[in-house]
């Protein structure tokens, strides 16, 4: 593994960990947020919903907005109004000027989401892609174990608004090292076919495109999954189960951990196997693992160990699925890789979204809810993975 290659995945999955990082490290806060500025848990929820959602929605014009202009310069924009966002949460007086200033986060951050996977692919494709996209989240998949943790402690010395100052700091640190250490890899010969119009037929075209849209779905089934247990995790460590912020953080890792530990395998398994087989079978695992955790939970099991146990196991195999299903589905929309990544996380960010406000409708203070959530995203997962490749995937790799 070169020095570049190793570089270039720090720098990009710093860029794309700012959004994360503004989710995690404010996760401990969420009761004591409400307590603060008198909000209802569910008004609180919503600073969360809203910022997936603007993310979802708003990811579309930032993938055909660097295909069209190059991939930098939406990366400082982005950088700069999340700042100006963070800046806005800091200061916000009440519940509702915070969920605007989170959206104006949202708007930011969603440059971050986007650009870099189709600089993964400007640069790569097949294994080396692969090699890369399992780097770039090995960086990201740091901030839900270093921010919950990270967030704790700055609640506790400056309070929850402390929070948002960090956010701003990591942005700018973000914005320098795209300014000093990243390079334009969508130079101005590459750009002359690109147009707004353009990007609408692309989304046209990406949309009929079975086999990238059921890999999209896999991905964003996985990734609900992971919403669903974001949105009430919090709630059910902490009130359900007595653990402290600090604990819940190191719960919070746990998962985390195992995601980015699996994650990094991909390199060696696709090479071997190929990515449709690596995909087929991470999708298997992580089906049955959740749904053997809704089994017990149904059966009356009701211990965090053994909870936090097969979650560990089935966000482990998560972290095979997520970087095989993005890498195969952009492996043939290299002159579209802006706009293939735009709708690949939008519409990750969307059912997401969705699947996290069901659960949070069906939350009862146990951690039922929660788990039969996690279960039916990774079950249909699973299922759609089965009709994604049910043919043999073109030049599997």
């Amino acid at each position: 593994m070169t020095r570049h290659f190793l570089r270039l995945a720090i720098v990009l999955g710093l860029i794309t960990a700012v959004g994360p990082f503004s989710i995690d490290m404010y996760l401990p806060a969420l009761p004591s947020m409400g307590h603060s500025l008198q909000a209802t848990p569910a008004a609180v929820q919503m600073t969360l919903m809203t910022f997936f959602i603007v993310i979802g929605i708003c990811q579309l014009f930032y993938g055909p907005l660097s295909d069209i202009v190059g991939r930098k310069p939406p990366i400082y924009g982005g950088l700069i109004i999340f700042a100006c966002g963070s800046i806005g949460c800091a200061l916000a007086p009440d519940i509702h000027a915070l969920i605007g200033f989170r959206i104006v986060q949202a708007f930011g951050a969603c440059a971050g989401m986007v650009v870099p996977r189709a600089i993964v692919r400007d640069l790569h494709t097949g294994h080396e892609a692969t090699r890369l996209m399992a780097l770039l989240m090995l960086t990201v998949s740091i901030s839900p174990i270093l921010a919950p943790l990270t967030g704790s402690f700055v609640i506790a010395a400056f309070g929850w608004r402390g929070v948002f100052v960090v956010l701003t700091v990591a942005a700018a640190i973000a914005l320098a090292l795209a300014v000093t250490q990243l390079k334009e890899t969508r130079p101005a010969s590459q750009r002359g076919g690109s147009s707004w119009r353009g990007a609408f037929s692309a989304y046209w075209l990406l949309l009929r495109d079975l086999e990238f849209t059921g890999l999209t779905l896999v991905g964003a089934l996985g990734i609900s999954a992971f919403f669903v247990y974001l949105g009430s995790a919090s709630f059910v460590l902490i009130n359900y189960f007595g653990l402290t912020p600090q604990l819940f953080s190191l719960c919070f890792a746990l998962n985390a951990a195992s995601f980015f530990g699996f994650s990094q395998l991909t390199g060696n398994l696709t090479r071997k196997f190929g990515l449709g087989p690596v995909i087929r079978a991470a999708a298997a695992g992580f089906g049955l693992a959740m749904a053997s955790l809704a089994v017990l939970s149904l059966a009356g099991v009701n211990s965090l160990f053994v909870m936090m146990g097969f979650l560990f196991v089935g966000y482990g195999f998560l972290g095979l699925v997520l970087p095989t299903t993005a890498v195969l589905a952009m492996e043939h929309h290299g002159e579209i890789a802006g706009t293939a990544s735009a709708l690949m996380g939008s519409l990750q960010m969307i059912v997401g979204s969705v699947m996290m406000a069901l659960a949070g409708f069906f939350a009862d203070g146990t951690p039922q809810p929660m788990i039969l959530g996690i279960a039916g995203c990774a079950v249909g997962s699973f299922l759609v993975a089965q009709f994604a490749l049910r043919k043999p995937v073109r030049h599997d790799l």
